[in-house]
């Protein structure tokens, strides 16, 4: 017997003293950075809670009942500081109360409490009663103010019903076919299908129709898969990072062939975001149907659409190496992500060049190659505007130029190629750009498809400090006017700004104004921009500013941590600019906004749909000096960690950045962080808006969370249209596919995936069957944390 209580003694004490040291270690959390934050001018909470901890703690430790009643005032504190800051917001009382709560319950064990009896057992058991009630209204306000998966008010914004302007005339040569021809369905990257088998009615009941594996070849999957196949005739085409170009059935996803761009190199890290299909006019016979893939080489490779086989007469033995008269750079500096453009003949490539790596590195030049023989037809170098071919002997083209990584557009009847540009690297310090930089960086320009030359261009960003490159496919159509149609093209980007402009002369249709941006410091030898551009007769894909109550956090000490993070960055709101004194928050982050997920477009009711993120990023610019010291390396596109790194070569200077989060890997901004919206065309008003994405395969330390609610994840990828009315997107930090409706925004279906679905889909019929199908890589992205795998997931409805 006396060892029974022995044991027990010793475990009350061990609970006591753990309760003990829980409470003091978070009190002495707060308390020291509490007063840090309030040494940066921030939140006197923090100390307060601090102080209030601790006292708990050693109350608890003396099994004295006083401590409930110091937490309890504490809580109603808390309770009463979190409505006056930031009212019934539910993801913004998380962090205030949540943990709080849970943590005050351990007072109510009984080695904490002490022994009761009669009436204070009675009491104590209101007290554990009311604290059950208050953690539940507590959650109960925080779901209701989060809301549900589907749009509710206060949750959806709703602006206008679509004025259904009828057809948005739009370049869409497939218009009226089952196929997907292209990166974003037709050369103006639309993302619309004329598809309505799959509709409102019955999409409820989509099926997982094949599951087909593109992996590596080797163990495990290396980067994530994010590959739109395009469908032509009965087969489906897509690729990979790891230099395959693939060929399935259409109809049950069986392999037809496989091709290997560059046997036996390793991939560079890279994605495969699409290839390009092209029929050569009168051909028959081997490769009179052609696919055209980049390898990471890189290479541009033809193969015959039918077989796999490599096209002999195309370039050297069916490749052309675009290392072709670039500057000599470190691996892994210059790639090939997006889909070849193919028009009048012609296979249009960019190249991009990693951000922030180092000053003098790889051309950003466009080039155009004829795609029956693979030889050069032009080049458009931005340091040599007026020079159609390739360089002389021995030279190569403007090193350090604008680049261009993004999926390029077409216009077969005007001739025109809309090329999406960034800026010249290094990024994040512009004091050695050059005029030509200046004049094409971040800009969308128009070119001549048969020569190369320069039509028009658009800056979406002046001398840009903030990596906001043109990262969205230009998007084509036809826009209704007073009298008729213009054709218009309609470009997202990184900043959230929509510019809709003639495609024929880049002159805006929508309104463009000038607006002063903050001045009050930049790094030294660099220059800033007075003004940039805006776009108010759209919505702006950003949100407002932030401020220090926006900060977020799973619990009050990393909320606090974000508070000061936030303390202690330069932030004067959009657009603000680096310098040396301390780290700056860009935002949008260099993810965006808009990325290359882009836009699609229902053409047939003039509805833009958009997804989008509202996350920052935190900047740090050091010397050179200082860079050296942190031995700042070059990213070869493996290293994990290696996009932080920015050590900007041959430059004053070098820098460090990552997205804004919480020690715990969170964003430190309140969620919701990632969205999809639609906005009605013709009168420029958004018509809903809602968070995208749940909470179930994130959450802190990058740990599944397993809660289905929705947050608005941080997301990548983007959405198609359908004339049955529909909107599929995957794009959050989830392994889901979703169907929208796309006049309200409410969620119609969503199916599970095996990896995270952080690409677009696409759809199509096959000719066997007549059946509509939805397809989409399912491939995950390390950024965000969801799951690799290298899966191509199709769904359709059950066969009748």
């Amino acid at each position: 017997m006396a060892t029974t209580e022995r044991k027990q003694g010793l475990i009350a004490r061990s609970i006591r003293y753990g309760v003990t040291a829980a409470f003091g270690i978070a009190g002495l959390a707060l308390l020291v950075g509490g007063i840090i934050l309030v040494a940066d001018h921030g939140s006197l909470y923090y100390p307060i809670a601090g102080l209030a901890l601790l006292a708990t703690g050693w109350l608890a430790f003396r099994c004295d009942r006083r401590a409930r009643i110091v937490y309890g005032v504490l809580i109603a504190g808390t309770l009463a500081w979190s409505l006056w800051e930031v009212g019934i917001d539910g993801w913004q009382l998380v962090p205030r109360l949540l943990a709080p709560l849970a943590l005050g319950l351990l007072l109510f064990l009984p080695p904490v409490r002490g022994s009761r009896t009669g009436h204070r057992s009675a009491r104590r058991t209101l007290s554990i009663a009311g604290a059950g009630i208050a953690l539940a209204i507590v959650a109960g306000l925080a779901l209701h103010a989060m809301g549900p998966d589907d749009p509710q008010p206060g949750w959806l914004r709703r602006g206008v019903q679509p004025s259904a302007p009828g057809l948005l005339a739009s370049p869409l040569a497939s218009i009226g076919r089952g196929d997907w021809t292209a990166f974003g369905n037709d050369q103006g990257g639309t993302r619309f299908s004329p598809l309505a088998q799959i509709n409102a009615a019955n999409v409820r009941d989509l099926k997982v129709a094949w599951t087909v594996d593109a992996g590596p070849v080797g163990p495990g999957p290396k980067n994530g898969l994010e590959t739109v196949p395009i469908m032509i005739g009965d087969t489906l085409y897509a690729c990979s990072g790891n230099n395959r170009i693939l060929a399935y059935d259409a109809e049950d996803g069986r392999t037809r062939w496989v091709h290997d761009m560059a046997p036996g190199i390793p991939s560079a890290g890279k994605p495969c975001r699409g290839v390009s299909y092209y029929r050569v006019p009168g051909a028959t016979g081997l490769c009179a149907e052609r696919i055209y893939g980049a390898s990471q080489v890189p290479t541009l490779v033809a193969v015959d659409a039918r077989t796999g086989r490599i096209c002999p007469g195309f370039g050297t033995a069916g490749a052309i190496d675009l290392n072709a008269n670039i500057s000599r750079y470190p691996k892994g500096q210059y790639y090939v992500s997006s889909a070849p453009q193919i028009i009048r003949g012609k296979v249009v490539v960019g190249g991009g060049i990693p951000d922030n790596q180092f000053w003098h590195g790889p051309s950003g030049v466009i080039r155009a190659y004829d795609a029956v023989t693979g030889q050069l037809a032009w080049a458009f170098d931005p340091g040599h505007p007026n020079r159609i071919g390739a360089p002389p002997a021995g030279q190569t083209y403007t090193p350090s130029s604008p680049n261009s990584w993004a999926p390029i557009s077409a216009d077969e009847a005007l001739g025109l190629v809309y090329v999406p540009m960034g800026g010249s690297t290094p990024d994040n310090y512009g004091g050695q750009r050059r005029p030509f930089d200046d004049a094409l960086g971040d800009a969308v320009v128009a070119l001549d498809a048969e020569t190369g030359r320069l039509r028009w261009r658009f800056q979406t960003t002046h001398h840009d400090i903030w990596d906001y490159d043109v990262p969205a496919q230009p998007t084509l159509v036809n826009l209704p006017v007073a009298g008729g149609t213009r054709p218009a093209l309609i470009q997202a980007t990184k900043r959230g700004e929509v510019f809709v402009l003639d495609r024929r002369t880049g002159r805006p249709i929508l309104p463009v104004v000038e607006r002063p941006v903050p001045q009050d410091s930049v790094t030294p030898g660099d220059r800033l921009s007075a003004t940039q551009p805006f776009s108010p007769g759209l919505p702006a894909f950003r949100g407002g500013a932030f401020r220090e109550k926006d900060m977020w956090g799973t619990t009050p000490i990393d909320q606090m941590l974000c508070r000061i993070q936030f303390r202690r960055s330069r932030y004067a709101g959009h657009m603000t600019p680096s310098a040396l004194d301390k780290p700056t928050l860009f935002d949008p982050g260099s993810a965006g906004g808009v990325n290359w997920g882009g836009v699609s477009i229902d053409v047939d009711h003039g509805i833009m749909v958009v997804t989008w993120m509202r996350t920052a990023d935190r900047v740090e610019v050091v010397t050179r000096a200082e860079a050296e010291r942190r031995k700042l390396k070059l990213n070869d596109g493996k290293t994990p960690g290696g996009d932080a790194q920015r050590p900007m070569l041959n430059t004053p200077y070098g820098a460090y950045g990552t997205p804004f989060l919480s020690p715990l890997g969170v964003p430190c901004t309140t969620p919701p962080w990632g969205f999809i919206g639609a906005v009605d065309l013709t009168s420029g008003k958004l018509i809903w808006s809602k968070p995208l994405g749940s909470a179930r395969d994130t959450g802190p330390l990058g740990i599944p969370s397993m809660l289905p609610i929705t947050i608005g994840t941080p997301l990548t990828g983007g959405s198609v249209t359908t004339r049955g009315g529909l909107v599929f997107v995957g794009a959050a930090a989830e392994n889901t596919l979703r169907a929208l409706d796309v006049r309200t925004g409410r969620e119609l279906w969503q199916a599970r995936l095996p990896g995270g679905a952080n690409a677009s889909p696409m759809t199509y019929t096959s000719p066997r069957s007549g059946r509509q199908f939805v397809v989409i890589a399912a491939g995950g992205n390390k950024s965000l944390k969801t799951k690799l795998a290298n899966k191509i997931v199709a769904f359709a409805l059950p066969p009748r």
